[in-house]
């Protein structure tokens, strides 16, 4: 689920990056939280059932 959500945020950003400059910087902003929330998982792992 994350790894869908990181890689949608990744298309809406470079999509905004090349056409809209107002919306490629909310886009830019989402990216940056999704690559926390990835790195805070990774470095969590996975936890056990």
């Amino acid at each position: 689920m994350l790894w869908t959500i990181f890689v949608i945020l990744l298309v809406l950003w470079l999509i905004g990056l090349v056409s809209f400059h107002a919306i490629g910087a909310y886009i830019h902003i989402l990216l940056v939280i999704a690559v926390v929330v990835l790195i805070i998982q990774l470095i969590q792992g996975r936890r056990p059932l």
